[in-house]
C-alpha cells in the first residue's frame, strides 16, 4: 500500500488487491462543484475534514509517486505553456502550487520567474472573476497535476466569469491566443445541442485540447470530452504492486466517465464496434486519492475525479515535446506504447450489469471505453 494514499483508507480489499474506502463514520466525499443544470460542472470530489499530513507525507498520491507509476523520465523536459481553462477565480493558487512543488521537489512555477500566469476570460491579469470554493480546489488539483507531469512546463490558468458554456468557450480562445499548445479541461457537462453549439471552440490549429471523462460512470457522453476534437481522458485507480514488474497495478476507476455519442460521429481514427459514434474515453491516468494543497479547504487532501487525469495527461503532452501536432488519432496510432489497463469498470451499481459486461463499461485487452488505449508508459504514446 501507498504510504500515502491507500494508507488513508480503510481495508476493503477488492480484486487485484485494490483498496476501497470503508464503510464507516467519515464524512461521505463531496462533489466540489455540484451538478446544474445549463453549465459546466468540474469534475473533483473530496472528503471534508479530511485535510492531513503525517510523517509519511501528505494523504493521496504525489508527484513522486506518479513519475515512478508512470515511468516517467529524470530529464527536465520543454517549457511547453499548458493552458487551465477554469471558471471563477483561485484567490490562493499561486500558493497552493508552491505549497505543492515544494513538498515534491520541483522547481518554483511563480509569477515573478514567468513559469505562472493568472488572466481572466478576455486574457488582462485584472479584474479576475469572483471567487469559489469547489472550483477554486479544481483550479489547485488542475496547476498540480500538470505540474507533477510536467516540472518545466509553464502554466496559464484562464478564468471564465461563469461555468455556462459561452464563458468556459471564451477561455478555451484565449488559452491558445496567449499561447498555449496544449489546453486541459477538467469540467463537463451531458452532451447535448446547447453545449454543442460551442465545439468550435475546443479546436484551434497547433494546440492539443485534453478533457475529463467525467465521474458518474458509464452514461452519456460528456461535453467537451466527447468532440472528437478533444483527447478524452478517463481514470483509474492506481496501487503499489511489488510482484508486478512496474511495481504497481491499475484498474479502471469505479466512477470514470465513459460513453458513446448520440451527435458525434464516428472518427475514422476510432475502431470499436459497439459503439456507432463517438467513443469516450481515448486514454487514461490515475483519478482517484490525489495528494493537492487547497488553503480552502484545510490544507493537504486528498481529492478523486478524472479532474486529475487530463491535466496531468495535459502536462505528459508538454513534456513530450509535441503539443500541438498530438492529437486524437494520435493515441490510437500510438496505442502499443501504452500500457493496457485490463480489469475494473466503472459501473458503480453492479460491475458492468449496466452495459450488460461490455466493453463500454468494463476493461479488458486492448481498447475498453473507461480507459481507452491505456494509460502513459513513459511519454512515448504522445
Amino acid at each position: 500500500m501507498n504510504r500515502r494514499g491507500l494508507g488513508v483508507l480503510a481495508a476493503a480489499v477488492v480484486a487485484a488487491g485494490f483498496a476501497t474506502p470503508a464503510a464507516s463514520a467519515a464524512p461521505a466525499p463531496r462533489a466540489a462543484c455540484p451538478e446544474r443544470p445549463g453549465v459546466l460542472r468540474c469534475l473533483t470530489t473530496y472528503t471534508p475534514g479530511s485535510a492531513r499530513v503525517s510523517a509519511a507525507g501528505p494523504a493521496g498520491w504525489g508527484a513522486d509517486d506518479l513519475a515512478s507509476a508512470y515511468r516517467l523520465p529524470a530529464a527536465a523536459g520543454p517549457d511547453t505553456v499548458v493552458g487551465i481553462s477554469i471558471a471563477y477565480d483561485a484567490p490562493n493558487l499561486e500558493a497552493d502550487l508552491a505549497t505543492y512543488r515544494a513538498q515534491y521537489g520541483l522547481p518554483p512555477c511563480t509569477t515573478a520567474n514567468g513559469c505562472f500566469r493568472k488572466v481572466n476570460q478576455q486574457g488582462a491579469a485584472a479584474p479576475l472573476p469572483a471567487a469559489d470554493f469547489g472550483w477554486s480546489v479544481e483550479s489547485t488539483l488542475d496547476v498540480s497535476m500538470v505540474s507533477a507531469a510536467c516540472p518545466s512546463c509553464r502554466l496559464l490558468v484562464v478564468e471564465g466569469n461563469s461555468p455556462g458554456f459561452a464563458d468556459l468557450a471564451e477561455t478555451e480562445d484565449t488559452a491558445a491566443r496567449l499561447g498555449a499548445k496544449v489546453v486541459s479541461n477538467s469540467y463537463g457537462a451531458r452532451e447535448g445541442g446547447a453545449p454543442l453549439a460551442y465545439a468550435s471552440h475546443y479546436r484551434h490549429p497547433g494546440v492539443t485540447v485534453v478533457a475529463s471523462s467525467g465521474d458518474s460512470g458509464f452514461t452519456a457522453a460528456s461535453y467537451p470530452a466527447v468532440l472528437a476534437s478533444t483527447i478524452a481522458v478517463g481514470g483509474t485507480s492506481l496501487a503499489r504492486d511489488p510482484d508486478s514488474p512496474r511495481g504497481w497495478a491499475e484498474q479502471a476507476w469505479t466512477y470514470g466517465g465513459s460513453g458513446c455519442s448520440a451527435y458525434i460521429a464516428k472518427p475514422k481514427w476510432q475502431q470499436d464496434t459497439h459503439c456507432g459514434k463517438r467513443t469516450v474515453a481515448d486514454v487514461a491516468a490515475a483519478a482517484e486519492d490525489i495528494a493537492i494543497h487547497a488553503t480552502d479547504a484545510g490544507g493537504w487532501l486528498p481529492v478523486s475525479g478524472t479532474s486529475a487525469s487530463a491535466p496531468f495527461v495535459a502536462g505528459l503532452i508538454g513534456r513530450s515535446g509535441h503539443a500541438g501536432t498530438t492529437q486524437p488519432a494520435s493515441v490510437y496510432a500510438n496505442a502499443s506504447a501504452f500500457t493496457d489497463v485490463t480489469t475494473g469498470s466503472n459501473d458503480p451499481a453492479g460491475g458492468g450489469k449496466k452495459c450488460g459486461g461490455d466493453y463500454l463499461c468494463v476493461a479488458g485487452p486492448g481498447y475498453d471505453a473507461p480507459t481507452g488505449t491505456g494509460v502513459p508508459n513513459g511519454l512515448a504514446g504522445f
